[in-house]
């Protein structure tokens, strides 16, 4: 049997307080293959199309016929055979206007973006999920895979990860929570701890995506641990996933509560005994 992997504990001024056994998803083999596989399945997009009977709101009659002898011809009078409306006539003679088609005023457009191509059915493996959330976790505790994510920490070394905090830190207000995380992080991590808003510098800024962020720091608490901010992102551990881990890239700068931690280990063990419990039941 392996020695479980140990770790400091830190208190709300960076200094050691204790040290702690962390879960065996801490020390997992990183798959990046199937953390960009779950990560595909887990992609969403808004879909949006034009409406279903935009340009075809009008009184053309579909193609008009092109022979002799027919009521409603184009024959001889040197005209497309498109879905016309007819503005006024004299007999048999009318004033057309094309309608419907792409090269007409107010006709539908040609090729237009459609539902259906934007709406995600990839699925996973139950397997698989549980495999890659193992993996983005293991991550942030290798410091190497932290600063390969980071272009500002490109030859720099990561010590100490991962963090964990004493769980007097959720009950900190801003301003001494920011203290700190200074303390904690160290200047380079606290950099890329709180998130950064920007002005887009191309046409997004026209198409409703004016500003952009940065992801910032991961704060991962226990069910009973509650923190509102906007500084950075925090998650409840039941309800950690693998786009809050890995989205961008594995080894997102992330900083665990004590609490938060005993609940990741519950999970990973009682589901690994839940399915050899299943397991043993198909054997017999």
């Amino acid at each position: 049997m392996e020695d479980p992997m140990k770790t400091k504990i830190l208190d709300i001024n960076g200094k050691e307080k204790g040290t702690l056994n962390l879960p065996k998803c801490f020390s997992v083999k990183i798959r990046k293959d199937i953390v960009a596989k779950v990560l595909e399945v887990k992609k969403t997009q808004q879909p949006y199309a034009p409406s279903p009977v935009g340009g075809k709101q009008h009184s053309a009659s579909g193609k008009i016929k092109h022979r002799r002898h027919v009521w409603k011809t184009h024959y001889g009078q040197g005209i497309s055979r498109i879905p016309r409306k007819a503005v006024s006539r004299r007999g048999d003679r009318f004033n057309w206007i094309g309608a419907e088609i792409s090269s007409t005023r107010g006709g539908r457009r040609a090729h237009p973006p459609k539902i259906l191509s934007m709406i995600n059915t990839k699925k996973i493996n139950k397997k698989e999920l549980k495999m890659a959330l193992m993996s983005a976790i293991s991550a942030t505790a290798n410091g190497i895979e932290i600063v390969n994510r980071y272009a500002t920490l490109k030859n720099k070394k990561v010590e100490n990860v991962p963090f964990i905090v004493e769980a007097k830190l959720i009950s900190l207000k801003t301003k001494d929570l920011i203290s700190s995380l200074k303390k904690i992080l160290g200047k380079d991590l606290f950099e890329l701890a709180l998130q950064k808003k920007s002005v887009r510098a191309g046409k997004g800024k026209l198409r409703g995506r004016k500003y952009k962020s940065t992801a910032g720091l991961l704060l991962v608490v226990g069910k009973d641990e509650l923190l509102k901010t906007n500084s950075f992102d925090v998650v409840d551990a039941k309800s950690l996933g693998v786009t809050d881990l890995a989205k961008g890239g594995v080894g997102r700068l992330t900083i665990y509560t004590e609490e938060a931690i005993k609940e990741l280990a519950n999970k990973f063990t009682s589901s690994s005994k839940s399915q050899t419990k299943e397991l043993g039941e198909k054997l017999k």
